[in-house]
């Protein structure tokens, strides 16, 4: 019973959700006349807006909740940051938002940016030796919309060695691969149709 309940009530904030963006749509439509005309089609507007998120906003969530993220940033201890910078920065268009220096002054980290992806490179201290090896058993996969080839080539420009030229794989994605400077790998692809 609570299920058909919840059903009616989400059907009746659905109605009353395109009823009111139904409306807003027509007001958009007439040219107000006067300043009080329009400031009562931009309220309606918003408040068809408002209701149509909270329809929206009112599906039921999984029980147990599942986490819900916005972004995942990864973060690689390097043995040279200025040189992972200019891997970075320099070889793949990685573009810097946030410097992180120590009290002397001294650059300790960087978060860079992708389009709508951060990766954090932060130098090592080398705490735990200068022989520790990096990158293994971890592989970035990066998607994007650009042209695959071109990222490639603008990329083996920049002095990036490829690793893996351009492919075609199995599962629909055209990939190719790299490895920074500490080892880390990474696949840049064209994957999927939502990214």
């Amino acid at each position: 019973m609570g299920k058909k309940k919840e059903k009616k009530r989400k059907d009746k904030s659905d109605k009353k959700a395109k009823k009111a963006l139904k409306a807003a749509k027509k007001a958009a439509k007439v040219p107000p006349r006067g300043e009080k005309a329009a400031k009562a089609a931009k309220k309606s507007a918003k408040a068809a807006k408002t209701s149509a998120r909270a329809s929206k906003a009112a599906k039921p969530r999984r029980s147990p909740e599942t986490l819900r993220l916005r972004t995942v940033m990864p973060s690689l201890v390097v043995n040279d940051l200025a040189k992972s910078l200019d891997f970075y920065r320099d070889g793949l268009g990685f573009v810097v938002v946030e410097e992180m220096k120590s009290d002397k002054g001294e650059l300790q980290a960087v978060r860079l940016k992708a389009g709508r992806s951060f990766l954090l490179l932060a130098q090592d201290d080398f705490g735990l030796g200068h022989d520790r090896v990096k990158g293994q058993g971890l592989r970035l996969y990066c998607a994007t919309k650009q042209p695959i080839d071109a990222v490639a080539e603008r990329a083996k420009a920049q002095g990036v060695t490829i690793a893996q030229e351009p492919t075609d794989q199995p599962w629909g994605a055209r990939d190719f691969g790299i490895t920074d400077p500490d080892g880390f790998k990474l696949s840049i692809a064209n994957w999927g149709e939502d990214e």
